[in-house]
């Protein structure tokens, strides 16, 4: 049967912090927990224990915010993964790998060792409602072994979170006539029918970027949003992005090229496929050239024919669009520079 973990109200929702993980803290682990103050205020959490789990419900007529930071982090190493099913409202959840928000008919895993921002949130009728379970990571594991510091999003179309769901609700509602280890299977059995899911839905499982990736991301857009410039050099990248010229040449080794190369080949590659899309009246392949960077018409023609064995006049004229590309995918295979 499930007991009350915290039923707060206006008179003692601003004594949340010291509640909501019920008595001796035995329940989630630390972090920053307020309530919105708002004229209605009614939120409650019920709790069913099973084995060190917890599937717990929780409702609520306001909105309801939770932060984990590092801080909680090095004073409280609770290693705990909350699986969410959101039956009313919203669920917004900012983590490391940016901001999501789950809806009705969504599913989501979050894990207590990686920071995040959490934000629940009442429908239009007033009324936010979760059913969610909180599982020690190293049991979990076993069900889903991929790494969720990064937490988890996937929508309830498919058949096994249904009937994990079904399974975890029914637990939820047991008055005590399972016994302890039946529940505790039944709660196995509903981990990994998730598992499962999770599995054959690889893309719900979002990478984490490295510093790296991120300063590599950022030096690609740069290099995007200024390809027109004639004047685009590792100095104006570099300032742009914030690092040295030496950490751009090194960023773009991992990615296989140099600046010089990447610049070249992305302006090339851009021309061609203008010069494909256009019509002749309307834009002259001058402008196209001028357009994606060239300092000189003659100076674009003689790149694109070095690159593409075919000048851009006739190119533009459906001469060997399949050999062009051809010819521009065994240039960049061989290696070869763009000067």
């Amino acid at each position: 049967m499930a007991d009350t973990l915290f039923a707060l109200d206006k008179r003692n929702y601003q004594q949340c912090q010291t509640l909501f993980r019920g008595q001796r803290d035995q329940e989630y682990y630390a972090g920053d927990y307020w309530i919105e103050d708002a004229s209605v205020i009614d939120v409650r959490a019920e709790r069913k224990p099973v084995g060190p789990s917890s599937i717990i419900l929780l409702r609520s007529a306001t909105r309801l915010f939770f932060r984990r930071t590092r801080q909680h982090i090095r004073q409280d190493a609770t290693d705990l993964s909350v699986l969410w099913f959101v039956k009313r409202g919203g669920l917004a959840i900012s983590s490391q790998c940016g901001n999501r928000t789950a809806h009705p008919g969504d599913f989501a895993i979050t894990r207590s060792m990686s920071p995040f921002f959490i934000e629940c949130q009442p429908d239009e009728a007033g009324v936010h409602e979760v059913l969610h379970v909180t599982v020690p990571t190293h049991i979990l594991r076993a069900h889903i072994p991929h790494d969720l510091s990064t937490g988890l999003f996937m929508p309830m179309d498919r058949r096994e979170l249904v009937i994990a769901e079904n399974m975890l609700t029914d637990l939820f509602r047991d008055d005590g006539d399972l016994g302890a280890d039946t529940a505790r299977t039944l709660l196995d059995a509903a981990l990994t029918v998730i598992g499962h899911a999770v599995r054959a839905d690889e893309t719900a499982i979002p990478t984490r970027q490295t510093v790296t990736d991120r300063r590599l991301e950022e030096v690609l857009r740069f290099i995007e949003v200024h390809l027109a410039d004639p004047e685009l050099s590792t100095a104006m990248v570099s300032k742009g992005c914030g690092i040295s010229p030496r950490y751009l040449s090194s960023l773009l080794r991992l990615k296989g090229t140099t600046f010089s190369e990447l610049v070249w080949e992305q302006r090339l590659e851009k021309a061609k496929s203008w010069l494909s899309s256009s019509n002749p009246r309307d834009i002259s392949i001058s402008e196209i050239a001028y357009g994606v960077g060239f300092k000189s018409a003659a100076h674009f023609s003689r790149m694109f024919k070095r690159v593409f064995e075919i000048n851009p006049r006739e190119f533009r004229g459906g001469l060997g669009e399949e050999i062009v590309h051809a010819d521009y995918q065994r240039y960049t295979e061989s290696g070869g520079l763009l000067q």
